[in-house]
Formats: structure tokens, sequence, C-alpha cells
């Protein structure tokens, strides 16, 4: 026993002496490893905080072992031009999903290139979105660079001999980059491979494998555009027949079946309009005071949820449209858009219905004038080839200018159609929010009454705390937009356009506004002119979870005809989701998807949405299943492991079935196999 402890000694002696040896003539090579496994802490440590986890840090350890170890393939002196370029690179790759996580919580992806021009319209945001501790990676290709001089100055380079014992460093290298690999796949489960390989969890992927190893997993996830087809159709389309064997969606009817047959459609995208603005009062005035009074007279779901990821507007349409999700990686309007999907817009026109779309940016934003065919649109009117630019607000075209060229247009289909459908989709109330600052009606300062401690004289004192706040700049745009829709409807009216019409809105997603402002509203101190200190009484926290709440957008249905009206005058507070309108807007209008993902919401008690990411809720709790944590509604309700196991499982069924519908252009393919029912009349 003792010869054997006094072996593992020498062993340990000797393989630290090595190592000591190693990085004392490797030591670019210790300072690239050293630097980039820290910028991936700290990325870890500003977004998820998992901070003392071993298994990323292990992976990170293994992903900069591998690279650097081909740095060896060079001679000494090109060895730096090599380690400079992966720092540069993995240093931007920690920038940019740190500012990208700040403003999204969540990780950016590589398919976001594809769409990268979409953002070019909206480059002023850019400048809003950065923080301070965004750039604070840029210190390990600085520390290289500094490394790098002074190794020039001591002549290191020309002292390293090709024939040292270094040539077989990237072999030492390779090997220990194995070694560590070993102990991380040690640490991991099924269902951590399982989460890699599917990617939609991107928060649980970079808690447990690292930021270097999820951003090069999502490099090949999207590339899945291109590879995908090619692989794994059988066992997708396998899958995709046992998921509707199991959750078979039935043609039932209710209260409110075939109440809107024959019923012109005129759809409202209400651009980053959120569900809290139509009860938020500034200074007695309400922000929404038209969509609040149409809520209030229609059909309201104020338990509403988008279900939007990285496409954002884009990924909004194709839910609302086909009740699928969005794609896992990338945007079905830019990557899928040629594959074949089941629509409201087909459906009703398979009913003789004209279907119509109304934008005023583009056409070839988010790809629209190619995917609105695909989606089954008869014509796509939008702002550089069907409208004026008399009014520019924000990104363009105003609403209310958009609004009221629409109207005209709306009147000649009318004449030529005996039923349309039609959506308008807003753009003033965009990020960056800007545009109407000096215009508003909104007064957004913060009125309070001062007194003086030694004479007690009052004093009224107004305080602009919104005014230099995103924050305060949608609230600014918002009551535009709501202005716009209010406008709208009155024209609407005006030109004889509302008779035998239904009116739709949906939010399209949340503002995207940092918690912190949010934070800073609710927990403004006058007397300093900033936020009250978390010790104050006073002080409301804003937690995460309040934050994801708060997301959800509205969605109303509201007629002028006041029979009508008197049938669907109701607030829906069950939650629902963007995915659950073409079934149960569907079976208002006549119409059923036997492939929709979604509900009708008076069709079923089991009220339940899943999000991208995995994340879902119901009318019981919202389950973050990024850290595996969550929020019940009602205190005294008792929570299961069982309900939480189940909805995760049909969280994780339902964005692999829609995932593999989209990659895979199952339904397209299913329909040319055998006669199968596609929707449309009921």
């Amino acid at each position: 026993m003792k010869n054997f402890f006094k072996k593992l000694i020498d062993i340990l002696h000797k393989t630290k002496s090595n190592v000591i040896y190693f990085f004392k003539h490797n030591v670019l090579f210790a300072a690239f490893i050293i630097t980039s496994l820290i910028n991936g802490c700290m990325i870890r440590f500003f977004t998820v905080k998992n901070y003392t986890a071993i298994s990323p840090i292990l992976a990170d350890l293994a992903f900069v072992l591998f690279v650097g170890a081909f740095a060896y393939f060079f001679k000494p002196k090109n060895r730096f031009k090599y380690f400079i370029t992966w720092s540069i690179i993995l240093t931007l790759v920690c920038l940019i999903n740190s500012i990208y996580y700040t403003n999204y919580v969540s990780f950016t992806s590589f398919s976001l290139l594809a769409t990268s021009l979409q953002l070019m319209g909206v480059s002023d945001a850019l400048e809003t979105i950065m923080e301070l501790k965004d750039f604070c990676y840029i210190w390990a290709p600085l520390t290289l660079i500094f490394v790098h001089r002074k190794l020039l100055k001591q002549g290191y380079y020309t002292n390293l001999k090709i024939k040292d014992k270094l040539r077989v460093s990237v072999l030492k290298v390779l090997v220990a980059a194995v070694i560590v690999l070993g102990f991380f796949v040690s640490t991991l489960t099924g269902t951590d491979i399982s989460r890699l390989y599917k990617q939609w969890n991107r928060e649980y992927v970079v808690m447990k494998f690292g930021i270097y190893v999820y951003q090069s997993n999502d490099l090949i996830a999207s590339l899945k555009p291109q590879i995908s087809p090619l692989f794994g159709y059988d066992q997708a389309a396998k899958e995709f027949r046992d998921y509707y064997k199991e959750n078979t969606r039935k043609d039932e009817t209710n209260e409110y079946t075939d109440i809107f047959k024959g019923k012109n459609v005129i759809a409202i995208h209400a651009e980053s309009m959120q569900n809290y603005l139509l009860n938020t009062e500034i200074n007695g005035k309400t922000i929404a005071p038209n969509l609040k009074k149409l809520a209030e007279e229609g059909m309201y779901f104020s338990n509403f949820y988008a279900q939007e990821s990285v496409g954002t507007s884009s990924d909004t349409e194709f839910t609302y449209s086909t009740s699928l999700l969005p794609a896992s990686s990338g945007t079905v309007f830019v990557s899928y858009w040629d594959r074949e999907y089941p629509s409201i817009q087909k459906f009703l026109k398979d009913e003789d219905y004209y279907v119509f779309s109304m934008h005023a940016n583009k056409g070839n934003m988010w790809n629209r004038e190619v995917m609105h065919k695909q989606l089954g649109y008869d014509k796509f009117y939008y702002y550089d080839k069907d409208y004026k630019l008399d009014e520019n607000i924000g990104l363009g075209l105003s609403d209310k200018s958009f609004f009221k060229q629409s109207v005209e247009k709306i009147k000649n289909i009318s004449e030529k159609h005996d039923k349309y459908y039609g959506v308008l989709i807003m753009l003033t109330n965009h990020t960056p929010f800007e545009g109407l600052e000096d215009t508003t009606d909104l007064d957004l300062t913060y009125h309070y009454t001062k007194t003086d401690p030694v004479t007690g004289q009052k004093t009224e004192v107004v305080n602009d705390y919104l005014k230099n706040t995103t924050l305060g700049k949608y609230f600014t745009t918002a009551h535009y937009a709501d202005s716009a829709i209010g406008e709208f409807i009155d024209e609407l009216d005006q030109a004889g356009l509302l008779e035998n019409t239904v009116i739709v809105i949906y939010g399209d997603h949340d503002a995207k506004i940092k918690r912190s402002e949010y934070d800073y509203y609710y927990n403004y101190n006058p007397e300093t002119d900033s936020k009250l200190d978390k010790n104050d009484p006073k002080y409301k926290e804003f937690t995460k979870y309040d934050y994801e709440l708060n997301r959800k957008v509205p969605f109303i249905i509201w007629t002028k005809d006041k029979d009508l009206r008197k049938k669907i005058n109701k607030e829906i507070t069950t939650v629902t989701g963007m995915y659950d309108v073409l079934p149960t807007l569907g079976n208002m209008l006549g119409i059923y998807d036997k492939y929709a993902l979604g509900h009708d919401v008076f069709s079923t008690d089991d009220h339940f949405v899943v999000f991208p990411n995995g994340n879902w809720i119901t009318d019981k709790m919202y389950y973050d299943s990024q850290n595996g944590q969550a929020i019940v509604f009602d205190e005294a309700s008792v929570i299961s492991k069982d309900y939480i196991s189940k909805y995760t499982e049909m969280a994780e069924k339902e964005i692999a079935v829609s995932n593999d519908i989209i990659v895979h252009d199952l339904i397209k393919k299913t329909n040319e196999s055998k006669e199968v029912i596609k929707g449309g009349q009921k």
C-alpha cells in the first residue's frame, strides 16, 4: 500500500512539473485558455447566474483546449495570429449574448444572421439596449495582445525551437481536452443531451454546457433548413403521427360555433402592445383608452400571451395564422418559407373569402412578400408599393396615415368581394419608440407636493422622470397607436365598413423593455429623483416572474352589431395563447384545422400555453423550465410533481412536433402520401 501511495505521489509531482514546464514554454497558449475560460464564466455570472456549477466550466475548458491545440500546426511566430483570431471570436460570442440576454432573457443564435437585414431598420435601437457590462469581455483579446508584445520584447518566439519537445504539444493538449471532456460527459444525463440536441431551451443549455458549446451546437442547429430534411424524417414522421393519434383535435361545437360565419373580418396586428396599458393611467389619463373601450364592449382575453421567438412579429404572424409554434432555430418566414402550412387564410379562401394583408413597412421585411403568399393571402399591400409616405414617424409611415389610406383600399375590396378577411400590421409603436416626444398629449411628468421642513410651506413640484427612458417613450408611442386604432374604427364606420364585420385585435409581442426600467417606474422617489432603496418600506419589488407575467398582450374580438355584441361580451380570464386563436376564432367563423396545436378556448377545460423556450403556463402556475422554478398563482393550491411533469412533457412534445412539421414539411408529405382532412369548412 505504501508503494502504491508513493507511486501516486510521484506521478502527481511529475504531472505538476510537466504542467508547469508546459505553461512556462506556452505562455500565449496559457493566456488564451485562461482569458477565454474566465469570459465563459463571466457570461454565465451576468446571465443565468449558476456561479459554482462545474459542468459548464469543464465544457468551456474542453472546448478552448481543442481550439488551442491546433495552434501548434503553426510556427511559433504565427501562433499569435491564430490565438488572437479565436480570442476575438469568443469575445464577440460573449459580448453579443450579453446584450441579447439583457434585452430578451435568452441567448442569440447564428440563425439570426439570416435575419440580420431585418434589423437594419431598427439599428437606432442598439444604443438603447447596450450596457457597460456588455463590454467587459474585451479584456481577453487586449490581455492577449499585451502578453504577445511582452514576449516579443523578451525574444520569446526566437528562443522556441521547432525540434523542442513542444512538437508534440498538439497531442498533449488534445489528450488533456479528451480527459476534461470525459469528466464533463460523466456529469450529463439523458435530459441534458436531449436538450442540447433540441436547442430550444437555451438557458438550460448554457447553464449545463457553457456558452462556447452552446454556440457551436447552435451553428449546427442553424444549418437545419439545409440539412435536417435529409436526416431524421422517418423518426419525425412517426412522432408526428403518434402525437396526433394521441391528441386528436376534435371538431367540437359550443355556444360560439358559426356565430361569425360569413362575416367580414378585419384583424389589427398591434405592434408591441402589452395588456397592462389598458388599465394604466398617467396623471389621470389612460394610456390605451380605445383598446380599453373595445375590450369592455367585446370579447376580451385578458390573460393572453404571444408565443414568439427570435422572429418576433413574424413569429406571431405565423403562430396566429397556423396554430403552430415558431421554429426552434431560425425563423419560419426566412428559413422555412417554402413549406406547406394550414392557415386561417387558406381555410377562409376555401369559403370564398378574399384574403389580404397590409403593412406600413417594406414588403421584404421578414420576407413577408414571399411568406404571405405561402400563408394564402391573395394580395399583400405594403408602403413602398401601395402607400404614400405622407407622414413619417419612427420607422416609417405613421399608423394614422397607414390606416387612413387602408380604409380606401378596404372600401374598394368590399365593392368587389362579398366576403373578405384582412390583417393590418401596425408599425409606429415599434422599438426604439421615437418620433413622438414633443407631440403627445400624454403627460408623463410626476406631480407631488413638497413641504419645507422649517417653514411648513407647500410647493407643487413636477419631475419629468420618464422623459429620457425607453419606458416613457413606449408609453408615448403606445398611446399614439391606441389613438390610431380608435380613429381607424371611426373611419371604417363612416365608410360603412363595420356592417357585417368583425374586428380582431391582438398585440404581437411585448415591448422588450428591460426589467430595470419597470423597477424604476414602480419605485420612483420624487424627492431624490431616483429609485427607492430596496430597504425602503414603500419599495415594490418587480420580480423576474412579475416581468414574465407582465408580458401578456391584449386579444379582443369586437363587432358593431349590438345583438352579436351581447352574445360575445365577456372577459376571458383563463390563460390563452396565440396558437389558440385559429381554433377559437375559427370555430366562430365555421372553419376547422385538425393540425392546430392550440385549442378552442370554449371547448376545453385544460388551459395551457407553451412558450418556444420550453416554459409554460396554466391557470394554476407559471413554470420556468430553464431553472426548474415556478410561481403558483393561488398560494393555497397544492401542485404535485406529477402535475409539473405532465405539462413539461406536453410542452416538449408540442415544441418537437411543431418543429418537425416545419423542418420536414410533414403536412405536405402526409397529404401527398394519403388522403387526409385538410381542415376548412366545419
